[in-house]
């Protein structure tokens, strides 16, 4: 049976990587081993049987999939839906006046009928009626493709909707069609109704905000108010686990649910040994409620299937081994969901309760103290590899932080936090009582880690940015050195930690004759990276908020992280318009600026200066750098006043204009004629027809033409015009819409080498 579960996991894990799915013949032929797997004697027969029968439910899964998710010629028609809400909705303040809330739905009837397919939907309802769920509503929607920005180094969106087969996001449009049918459905969309009720209790609590975060977090699993710096901090301190619901929160309420029912058992009239069952029951029971109000996470789905095998095996008088307890959980999530396994989540849930396990066959006879800090010592060398690779860093005071803040948090903050949400519940008075209580020691603790953070940040985190081979041998070392009364095995483990330890230097040291060339995907604004040998340019920042979300944090940084990249030499912010600074303060913030040059009504961050046309200067790769525009006049719009760049790497030259409009590239046709020519454009403006008009495109003859906008974007970027105008003078059109991130690789006496990122990583649900 085991071998029979592995090759099922193996197989499903593989489907998730290919690229495309295959015939439905394959399927057929697939089905044939699969019906005798169980049967087989061999370990061997049975792996490939369920090797077999994990491809063709990973297949299975796919093709449908794919087949619910909205079809091209329905992607921007008005649609009408019917269904209800199934998630927690995300309220923010997208302007002063206007209030977002973004929700899952699920469909149960849509029109008109040749759109008949996508099920669950994510929507963005703009007005001023609270979305609760559980409630049916009536909407006229406009829908796309589940799409999300594909960058290197960062989240991927995209992926997390084929993992919650999300089948299309949208809008709700302003429409009399839209209407509340009815407030509730039953008694299924009971536990979201219970989230959101719990998490607008703790919202209106007396607390700081970021207190009230971790509170909603680990009570009912809402991080919406989790901000990225909250989030930062606890992954500085290695603790950002402590956020997620997982199985430690689990072990505690089923550890409480088994006290309940043993006191039970003294209570109840004796009658031999047929009520063992209560505290075993009582522990599932309590287990699946607070699971339930975490939404039935991948951790929390891991620890109950653990916990039922480990519970049906008692009842029915047999051991139940751990191991094979963890290799079914992992089973029956792939079965679930066969694209479980694509995200972090699932290799860092599995991954660490595999190495406590491992751990826990050489700990007999040790003393508790003793047990205790071997065990937060294993774990944080255990998981530092696992850091490295899926957040490029790792946390240096991981131990030490865990070894204090898991008892904080599963003995003080989760206790106090459910008996209060047990007072809310039936109306007692203690409730605010258990509140404080659960509060008390974040707000210490938080206070206390935000100072060390802004004090010995450099002590706290290091970037830890490291390739699948090094992590594995990271990994195996720490499996060895737990091993007793074995030095020489001891010391092989060192040796093969030994990679993972060495600085992660990937830009070299010296001047390089290669210049790369990265257009990030920002959606709809624009971040281009240049770099060359250990220097590097960065043109705008993306959009977003400037004071909350922002894709100078979630792409730009990331991407920075990733190339390992801790300075840059110059930071160029061509305007205003927070499509292109948004992420100023953010970058400023986490990477040390030699040259900053902004344009007009650019918030100064009191240092740098404004472009200025004229301006140039140059690295040791003989790369040279100058400011076509802005004058010295100030122009009537932000968007002629752009900083506009052109850059020379040998015989070529690369122009960034901003966003430009045909006034002012007339003017700088008329002045720099010739010297405009640039064979790489960034299209102006993400394309508007106000922009890349014909006397400008007829200076700088372009032959790579790039489009930094966002996908389906509500501007109709690239304007069809202006796609056209540059297809008349030869230029290749690419779009970070379609590509994601695009890098051009210029080295003198070499073609220009191009690569989207989306083609390389070309996966069947992309």
């Amino acid at each position: 049976m085991q071998s029979w579960m592995i090759g099922l996991i193996t197989g499903a894990v593989m489907v998730g990587w290919w690229a495309a799915l295959p015939p439905w013949y394959v399927s057929v032929l697939l089905l044939l081993p699969v019906s005798g797997g169980l049967c087989a004697k061999c370990a061997v027969a049975r792996f490939l049987c369920g090797l077999a029968a994990g491809c063709l439910l990973g297949i299975i899964y796919g093709t449908c999939l794919l087949d619910s998710r909205v079809t091209a010629a329905c992607v921007g028609t008005a649609i009408t839906v019917r269904g209800h809400v199934t998630s927690l909705p995300s309220d923010t303040q997208v302007h002063r006046e206007t209030r977002r809330q973004r929700f899952q739905f699920t469909v149960s009837e849509l029109r008109p009928e040749r759109c008949r397919g996508p099920r669950h939907l994510i929507l963005s309802y703009y007005g001023n009626e609270t979305i609760y769920p559980g409630a049916q509503w009536q909407f006229e929607v406009k829908l796309r493709k589940p799409w999300g920005l594909a960058n290197p180094g960062s989240f991927n969106r995209q992926q997390w909707f084929s993992q919650n087969a999300i089948d299309a996001v949208g809008s709700v449009r302003n429409s009399p069609h839209n209407r509340l049918l009815s407030g509730d459905t039953g008694w299924q969309p009971m536990p979201e109704r219970a989230r959101f009720d719990i998490s607008a209790r703790i919202a209106d609590l007396p607390f700081s905000p970021n207190v009230i975060a971790v509170l909603q977090a680990i009570t009912v699993a809402d991080k919406h108010a989790v901000t990225g710096e909250l989030w930062q901090l606890f992954q500085q301190f290695g603790i950002n686990h402590l956020l997620v619901i997982s199985g430690l929160h689990i072990g505690l309420v089923a550890g409480a649910g088994y006290g309940l029912g043993k006191l039970g058992m003294l209570l109840l009239p004796s009658r031999g040994n047929r009520s063992h069952w209560l505290p075993l029951l009582c522990s599932l029971g309590l287990a699946c409620v607070y699971a339930a109000l975490a939404g039935f996470s991948l951790p929390t789905a891991r620890a109950l299937c653990m916990l039922a095998c480990f519970v049906a095996a008692a009842l029915v008088g047999r051991k139940s081994a751990s191991a094979n307890n963890l290799l079914l959980a992992a089973a029956v999530i792939l079965v679930m969901n066969p694209l479980a396994a694509l995200g972090s989540g699932f290799w860092l849930s599995f991954g660490a309760v595999a190495g406590l396990l491992w751990l826990l066959q050489w700990q007999a006879g040790t003393k508790p103290a003793v047990r205790l800090l071997q065990t937060h010592a294993f774990i944080a060398l255990f998981m530092a590899p696992l850091g490295g690779v899926f957040f490029a860093g790792a946390s240096l005071v991981a131990m030490p932080a865990n070894l204090v803040m898991i008892p904080v948090i599963g003995w003080v903050v989760v206790p106090f936090s459910l008996l209060a949400v047990l007072c809310f519940w039936c109306g007692w008075g203690l409730e605010s009582l258990f509140w404080q209580l659960a509060a008390w020691p974040l707000e210490l603790l938080l206070r206390w880690g935000q100072q060390m953070a802004d004090t010995h940040q450099q002590w706290l985190y290091v970037p830890l940015a490291i390739d699948l081979l090094t992590a594995l041998l990271a990994l195996l070392a720490a499996v060895l050195l737990v091993l007793p009364r074995s030095r020489v095995l001891k010391c092989g483990a060192l040796l093969l930690a030994l990679p993972m330890c060495l600085p992660y230097r990937p830009l070299p040291a010296t001047a390089s004759v290669a210049t790369h060339v990265t257009v990030l995907d920002v959606g709809q604004g624009s971040a281009v990276l240049i770099r060359a040998g250990r220097r590097a340019l960065l043109y705008d920042t993306g959009g977003g908020d400037p004071a909350g979300t922002n894709l100078g944090s979630l792409v730009v940084l990331p991407f920075l992280k990733a190339q390992g990249i801790d300075t840059l030499d110059t930071l160029i912010i061509s305007h205003n318009d927070l499509d292109h600074s948004a992420g100023l303060a953010a970058v400023l913030d986490a990477v040390p600026v030699r040259r900053l040059r902004y344009g007009p009504n650019v918030d100064q961050p009191g240092y740098g200066s404004r472009c200025a046309a004229g301006e140039a200067w140059r690295w040791p790769g003989g790369q040279q750098f100058q400011f076509l525009s802005p004058a010295e006049e100030e122009p009537a719009r932000s968007n002629d006043g752009s900083c506009v760049l052109q850059i020379q790497v040998g015989e070529y030259r690369l122009l960034l204009p901003g966003d430009i409009e045909v006034e002012r590239e007339r003017t700088l046709a008329r002045f720099w004629r010739s010297s405009l020519q640039s064979p790489w454009l960034l299209v102006g403006h993400h394309g508007s027809r106000t922009s890349s008009s014909h006397a400008f495109l007829k200076q700088v003859d372009p032959v790579l033409a790039v489009v930094s906008s966002g996908y389906e974007n509500r501007f109709g970027h690239p304007h069809p015009a202006v796609v056209a105008r540059l297809e008349e003078r030869g230029a290749m059109v690419l779009s970070t819409a379609n590509s994601g991130a695009i890098e051009f690789t210029l080295t003198p006496g070499k073609p220009v080498t191009v690569v989207a990122y989306r083609d390389l990583i070309q996966r069947y649900w992309l």
